[in-house]
């Protein structure tokens, strides 16, 4: 209990030490609020990238813009300007990067969303809840790009495509761009004048250096919540959006035939269609319908494998889930357990068919989802609201049976999934309290006793800043309940995400005869996220032993209580040697229900980028008192072998025409039970323009002595068998992108 006690203290030590304890701290700034004053159009000027147009004079120009990067505060090597004026459905922006070396302004093209290239991002916070924002991106090629900020710029989310217009065009000056982008795709409120968080990033790429109209200190901890301010829009009238996008998937497989199997005759060929609809009920608030949803995506899941025996996350590309998917998310503790993960729906049946000998089967893939909606967005006043609804439906396994008839077997039930979020903002957007709730129901039909008939979740999640954003005080607490029968319910006690049956385990137990598990999770984390030279936090997560989200959330393991401590120091003043520095400390432990310490770590890291651009971070850590209730599948609590593990990596100046990146881990444990070694190498090469090739290889080698095999039955008695396992493996990923103009391009990856 002393070392309990001596961890929490360090949590509390880190989170609570005041400003007047910090070294070399760096003064805090003021900052005036930047204001643009937008007007009516009189003329419509023409989407070409130029700006000469009589149309332009019915506004000014706004410039004096500020670096941020490397040398923050200081006069950029070029400025910037821009004018902005709208109509009753566009907003319209012109953009002005002076450049005295225009022959070496980077015009790379590259596929949407590339990023590539000398460029300038508007950033638009039509909310503005000084939290999330619409960025729309136009490089000096044309490409456009676009991605939606939230966590007050800590999350950049590039899967957001929205519908607008841009060009740029290269002169004697520098280079030029226009932006049209229409109110429906942005969310705002009903005001007689609207006002609008707003900002420009510019970037000039060859030196890799970043310039912002409103200032925005290094130290400062937010982001979007410091941008200036665009004013002048008034009575917009309602924007009337009704977006439909049909899809059609073609796809022909070949493949070995499989002897005497039906269904595996050499090849394949399969017609899929769908349908996705957006309807703007008002300026700030969508409903989003969907038709069997495209499960085609923009490159395929990585292949891995799962040799510890929890399942592995993969993210959401279906675009009817991808918007508005800040609303939605819960993330509650650490790493990717989410109440909702919307992976679940439409994913792979449950079951496979049951087979006799000489039968062959053709299963489905996954689930169909019948139809979706999703009334979503956020409100003027600082509510943001989500409801989802969605219905998969039966799925059934053709079978061909030995004498040549066929049957169908059921393998994924009726399902229907619900999802209701809600989120409030008040003291000046400086705080928030949310809520969410969700349900999975079944129609199992007397079949199907293995999974829960009923599944809900809920958990209300709250962050709290003060002293202009430098602390904060943030965290959520869950709850989860599932219904079942007898069957089910122990199925659920005895999965490896709880293992109740495992020996030596005084606090869980198996039940056989429980109909329903109710468990609850959640994370308190206090620090400092801004201002002077230190960063520091401190908290707690906890997972209790019946807890269970995976029914429409995602959930790794349970019955375990974190307590971590994290301190920074940063150098953000560049010099003739570097950009700018850091160093980090981490501290973590764990424990679990029943008080036991299964682990304690600790971790040091730097990292610096260099004045040439280049990066480099190394760092070392040590595991100490492991131990895993989970290792065994079922087995008496594992001592693990203490480890100690160092990184480093490397990277060019991503500026450059060849690029490149090296990464390498070691770990190695004591009595050399684990040994392992990653080395990663990442090339890149844009010959021209136009053209450009990737190559990444990985390449792993481990050897562990202690890896599970199995259980088996000696006497009475269980006997968990170990094995020497050697597993290397290598990785390769190669892209070639020929892009034959900002909005057509031929890639191929593989």
């Amino acid at each position: 209990m002393k070392f309990i006690h001596f961890s929490l203290f360090l949590s509390i030590f880190f989170a609570l030490n005041s400003v007047t304890q910090e070294l070399t701290a760096v003064e805090d700034i003021f900052i005036e609020k930047r204001i643009y004053t937008t007007k009516k159009l009189k003329k419509t000027p023409i989407i070409d990238g130029s700006i000469n147009e009589d149309a332009w004079e019915a506004v000014s120009w706004s410039s004096d813009f500020v670096e941020r990067v490397p040398d923050e505060g200081t006069p950029p090597l070029y400025q910037t300007k821009f004018k902005i004026m709208y109509d009753a459905k566009y907003l319209y922006i012109a953009i002005r990067a002076f450049d005295g070396e225009p022959d070496l302004i980077e015009k790379r093209l590259s596929r949407r969303d590339g990023f590539a290239g000398d460029r300038v991002n508007v950033i638009i916070d039509s909310y503005h809840d000084k939290r999330t924002a619409f960025v729309f991106t136009t490089t000096a090629a044309g490409v456009k790009g676009e991605e939606f900020v939230s966590e007050n710029g800590n999350n950049w989310d590039d899967s957001w495509n929205p519908v607008w217009y841009t060009d740029a065009n290269v002169d004697d000056k520098g280079w030029t761009a226009e932006m049209k982008i229409p109110f429906s795709q942005l969310r705002f409120g009903k005001a007689k004048e609207q006002i609008w968080g707003f900002n420009i990033n510019r970037t000039i790429f060859r030196v890799q250096e970043r310039s912002l109209w409103q200032r925005i200190p290094n130290n400062q901890a937010g982001f979007i919540s410091e941008a200036g301010e665009l004013h002048g829009l008034v009575d917009l009238p309602s924007q009337k959006q009704l977006e439909i996008q049909p899809y059609t998937v073609l796809q022909y497989d070949n493949y070995p035939a499989e002897a005497g199997n039906p269904f595996r005759t050499g090849s394949d060929f399969k017609v899929n269609v769908g349908l996705d609809a957006k309807i703007g009920v008002t300026n700030d608030l969508t409903l989003d319908l969907t038709v069997n949803p495209d499960f085609g995506q923009v490159e395929a899941d990585p292949g891995a494998i799962a040799l510890d025996g929890f399942q592995i996350f993969f993210r959401e590309q279906r675009p009817f889930f991808v918007e508005n998917r800040n609303i939605f998310d819960f993330q509650f503790a650490n790493g990717q357990d989410n109440l909702f993960y919307s992976r679940r729906i439409g994913g792979s049946p449950n079951r496979r068919a049951n087979l006799e000998e000489g039968e062959f089967a053709n299963e489905p893939l996954n689930s169909r989802i019948l139809g979706a909606a999703k009334f979503s967005g956020k409100t003027q006043d600082g509510w943001s609201l989500g409801i989802l609804e969605t219905v998969t439906g039966n799925e059934f396994a053709e079978i061909r049976e030995v004498n040549g008839d066929t049957r169908e077997e059921i393998v994924e039930p009726l399902t229907n999934f619900f999802v209701a979020r809600a989120q409030k903002d008040f003291n000046e957007r400086n705080s928030f309290l949310g809520a969410i709730f969700t349900a999975t129901n079944r129609n199992l039909n007397g079949n199907f006793n293995e999974l829960h008939k009923a599944a809900y979740s809920g958990g209300i999640d709250f962050q709290h800043n003060w002293k202009n954003r430098d602390y904060f005080l943030d965290g959520n607490v869950i709850f989860s309940h599932v219904l079942g029968s007898a069957e089910a319910i122990e199925r659920t006690q005895r999965s490896i995400t709880r293992l109740f049956q495992r020996p030596g385990a005084t606090h869980v137990t198996v039940d056989p005869t429980r109909t329903s598990l109710s468990g609850s999770g959640g994370r308190i984390e206090l620090g400092k996220a801004g201002g002077g030279n230190w960063r520091y936090n401190g908290g707690v997560i906890w997972r209790s032993p019946e807890l269970e989200l995976n029914d429409v959330g995602f959930l790794r393991n349970t019955d375990e209580v974190i307590q971590f401590a994290n301190a920074s120091y940063l150098w953000q003043i560049p010099t003739e040697t570097y950009r700018n520095a850091g160093v980090n400390a981490e501290e973590l432990t764990e424990y679990d229900f029943q008080g036991n310490l299964n682990r304690l770590r600790f971790e040091g890291s730097g990292d610096i980028n260099w004045i040439d651009n280049s990066r480099t971070r190394i760092g070392f850590g040590a595991n100490f008192k492991r131990f895993s209730n989970f290792f065994l599948r079922g087995g008496p609590r594992w001592r693990r072998a203490n480890s100690r593990y160092v990184f480093a990596s490397f990277g060019s100046d991503n500026s450059k025409i060849f690029r490149y990146s090296l990464n390498y881990l070691n770990v190695h444990s004591d009595e050399n039970v684990l040994g392992r070694n990653r080395y990663t190498i990442g090339l890149a090469y844009q010959p021209t323009d136009a053209f450009n090739i990737s190559f990444e290889n990985e390449f792993e080698v481990t050897k562990d002595r202690s890896q599970y095999v199995t259980v088996s039955n000696f006497m009475g008695n269980n006997r968990y068998i170990l094995g020497n396992i050697k597993n290397d493996q290598f990785t390769s990923t190669l892209r070639f992108t020929y892009s034959i103009n900002p909005d057509f391009s031929i890639q191929f990856y593989g």
